[in-house]
This record gives structure tokens, sequence and C-alpha cells, in this order.
């Protein structure tokens, strides 16, 4: 009776603390859950290289989907032409990103992270005049920003390919950020 009873509350525990732990994981933030699998794996790839790759897959999910809310709620023509320009170019960048991590057994986010998709939700209720001032100043900054992280990987990534990767997109996220400033002095 005792080993039934110690196996009883000892299984309690076991399925206690698998549901506990089960729970954080799906509370967790897709681009945390990749970067806790890569890191799990053989170190095989360089973590600077897939913390690279894990980010730029968030920003370019994050792209197309403002892309795509540009062409809908934009007022400024300019404005929806430059949004399906995103969809265009980063949905073509992020599918060359996803052959190139399966390649290196990099695990991508199968979502945007939830800093990009708190950008998503803050212009997904805005439209008309207003959506365009918001995101023309957000894609001059994030354009910004994602020069200076693909110029450091272009530099400083240990994988060729990668390295490749990230200096063959450069011109286009430079021709982006050259077209909305120009829509933003324009503005």
């Amino acid at each position: 009776m005792k080993r039934v009873t110690l196996l009883f509350i000892f299984s309690l525990g076991v399925f206690t603390f698998q549901a506990c732990s089960s729970e954080s994981k799906k509370n967790e933030d897709s681009v945390e859950q990749a970067e806790d699998m890569n890191e799990a794996k053989e170190p095989t790839q360089d973590d600077d290289d897939s913390e690279f790759a894990v980010k730029a897959a968030s920003g370019g999910m994050m792209e197309v989907e403002l892309g795509r809310l540009a062409q809908e709620k934009a007022q400024s023509q300019a404005v929806k032409d430059f949004g399906a320009m995103m969809v265009e170019d980063h949905s073509k960048a992020n599918e060359e990103l996803k052959t190139l991590a399966t390649s290196k057994n990099i695990t991508l986010p199968s979502t945007m992270g939830e800093d990009h998709q708190k950008h998503v939700d803050e212009l997904s209720k805005l439209s008309g005049a207003e959506f365009d001032k918001k995101y023309v100043k957000m894609m001059v900054d994030d354009h910004k920003e994602d020069i200076d992280h693909f110029k450091e990987a272009a530099d400083d990534a240990k994988d060729m390919e990668i390295k490749a990767f990230a200096a063959k997109t450069l011109p286009t996220l430079q021709k982006h950020y050259d077209a909305i400033k120009n829509i933003d002095k324009a503005m």
C-alpha cells in the first residue's frame, strides 16, 4: 500500500511539473523559444550567427505584415506602394533565410517576437494620415536599425553563407531606407 501511495504521489508530482513546464513554454515568446532551441543544439553554429538569423526572421515577418497593413490602411499612395515593396522584398528575403537556416540547422521563430508583434498591434489600430505618420517613422527607425544589424553580420558572421546572405540583403535594406526617408521628407 505504501508503494502504491508513494508511486501515486511521485506520478502526480511529475505530471504537475510537466504541466507547469509546458505552460511556461506556451507563454514564451517565439523568438525566445527559437533561441533556446538553437542553444540546446550541438555547437555546430555560432551563437551570434543563429541569433542574427532569429532576429532577422522575426523582423522580416513584421515587415511583411506591416507592409500588408500599409496597403490597406494608408492614406498616401506612396506609403501604400512602399508597403507593397515591403511585402514583396521581405517575403523573398524571408524565404531565402528559411532555406539557409534549414541547411544550417538553425531554428527560426514560427511567429514574430513579442516586440515586433507590439508594433503590428499598435499600427493595426490606426488608419489614414495617422497610420501614415506612425508607419513612416517606424520604417525609418527600423530600417536604420536593420542596416546596422545586417552590416554587423556581413562583417562578423562566422558562417560564410550567413555572411553572404547579410551582405546580399544590405543593398535592398538601403534601398528601403532611402525610399522611406524620401517619403518622410515629402510628408
